[in-house]
């Protein structure tokens, strides 16, 4: 069976440039969204929101369905 996937955007701003820590209060969460490209749009547009910000990244990331039905 195939599994389903979905695609979310999260990050945020950093404590610094190695993008291991955030600070406090900045994480971002967006969609799920249900196929890449879509996913891909909402990081360039969110991307492009803090450019000026140095430690600001954001990460687009995959996941797939594990229920009893995936397996």
């Amino acid at each position: 069976m195939d599994r389903r996937r979905i695609w979310v955007v999260w990050g945020g701003v950093f404590t610094d440039t190695n993008f291991t820590v955030l600070e406090p209060g900045t994480e971002e969460l967006h969609g799920p969204y249900h196929d890449e490209a879509t996913a891909l749009r909402a990081w360039r547009d969110e991307t492009r929101r803090k450019v000026d910000i140095a430690t600001h990244r954001l990460f687009v990331m995959q996941a797939t369905e594990t229920g009893p039905e995936a397996r």
